[in-house]
């Protein structure tokens, strides 16, 4: 028995000590908070606030994500890239002060146009120096906490996903303003958690108004390649919550948010495997052994977590009023399509890696316009269950897709 106990701590400190498995745990543990937080976020927006409040409040804050998406430019992914390789604080400021100028533009063309994206949100335009302030903070937090995750700090990224827990008791004094307390609640949460991000990160990297040309020339075309890649990837996400305002109602993109949120419960696991397994991948770990490694784990916590959610999706979605079971069946196909989108998940910080973002950009090209289109055609003929249709078939092609071409390659 002693015997036993003495190599089980064995094995758990080598676990421990291998940086992947580390990072990993601060990650899955972060993203465990985050969602968590999120999770009781809207549980208590759904009480205090009207359902109508909860989907115009979606589009908004999927219009902020809409400008950080615009404005990364690759920074954020070249970050955790190129950073183990390169000064780290060339590489910081450089991705820092040039994704911080593209979000002022950005807010400001979109602002601008917003009459023409989505007429529902018009009144934003009354708050412009907030949303552009908000908006600035989720870019410096998106930065920080992807530089933390490059230098093998996932404790201090872990840190920064407590600090997002602020938005939860700020919904109650802003519960007067509507949806735009439910927006001010996140933005404000923003500007804090950038706020302390920045007093972390200078313990590791001097803070300057730098930018560095030659890391800028050297990344670039990377940096493009992942900036197209990330707008095909996350664009059909942000849109989906404006495109059912337009075309449906706010209420059902408060169904179809809070379905999406609770579904890719499923997928905490799989992204922070996947995350840890491109940073230490690009910290020169074995590829072969690594993705072997990341996917055995993930299957064995993603399919019992999948059969939890299809069983017992009625409760989850009771948690947040009987209104949302109207969104039950849209869960539950979220919640099996994770089985390819875990396939897709890995796929892609293999071939940042392997530096071939040419074939990252193709594969999120034909996901964006699947999902899109599939998504606007479903929504019209089956409301918001159509969502999940378009999600699951989506990957269900991505997924046969990419294993079709790693047996071609020869890497199973």
């Amino acid at each position: 028995m002693y015997i036993s106990v003495l190599y089980l701590i064995k094995n758990i400190k080598s676990y421990w000590n291998n940086p992947l498995y580390k990072n990993s745990f601060f990650i899955a543990l972060g993203r465990f908070i985050d969602v968590g937080f999120g999770f009781f976020f809207w549980t208590i927006a759904a009480r205090l606030y009207s359902i109508t409040d909860v989907g115009i409040a979606t589009a908004l804050i999927s219009s902020l994500g809409l400008v950080i998406a615009f404005s990364r430019f690759g920074f954020d992914t070249a970050i955790i890239r190129f950073m183990p390789l390169n000064d780290h604080n060339k590489v910081f400021n450089t991705c820092l002060w040039i994704t911080n100028g593209a979000t002022i533009a950005v807010s400001l063309i979109y602002l601008f146009l917003i009459d023409f994206i989505s007429p529902e949100l018009v009144f934003i335009k009354e708050y412009i120096p907030i949303f552009i302030l908000f908006a600035i903070a989720n870019s410096i937090t998106l930065i920080s906490g992807n530089a933390f995750l490059s230098l093998r700090k996932a404790d201090l990224k872990f840190i920064q996903n407590l600090i997002m827990g602020i938005r939860l008791p700020l919904l109650i004094p802003l519960v007067f303003l509507g949806s735009l307390g439910l927006f001010f609640s996140v933005g404000i949460t923003y500007f804090v958690a950038s706020f302390f991000a920045l007093i972390l990160i200078k313990r590791q990297i001097h803070l300057a108004f730098q930018i560095d040309r030659d890391f800028t020339k050297k990344t670039f075309r990377f940096s493009l390649l992942n900036y197209l890649s990330s707008l095909f990837q996350s664009l059909p996400i942000l849109i989906m919550p404006i495109l059912i305002v337009n075309l449906n109602s706010p209420e059902e993109a408060a169904l179809y948010y809070i379905a999406f949120a609770i579904g890719n419960l499923v997928l905490i696991i799989p992204e922070a495997m996947t995350t840890s397994f491109f940073v230490e991948g690009s910290h020169g770990t074995n590829l072969r052994k690594g993705a072997i490694r990341t996917l055995t784990v993930t299957y064995a916590i993603l399919i019992p977590a999948i059969f939890i959610i299809i069983t017992f999706g009625n409760m989850f979605l009771g948690l947040f009023g009987q209104e949302y079971l109207g969104a039950l069946d849209l869960l539950r196909i979220i919640a099996v399509s994770c089985i390819f989108v875990t396939i897709y998940n890995l796929f892609i910080p293999l071939q940042n890696i392997r530096l071939k973002v040419e074939g990252i950009v193709v594969i999120n090209l034909v996901r964006f316009v699947l999902l899109l289109g599939l998504s606007y055609i479903f929504l019209i003929f089956f409301g918001i269950t159509g969502a999940g249709y378009a999600w699951l078939i989506t990957y269900m092609i991505l997924g046969i897709g990419i294993l079709m071409f790693v047996k071609r390659e020869g890497w199973i």
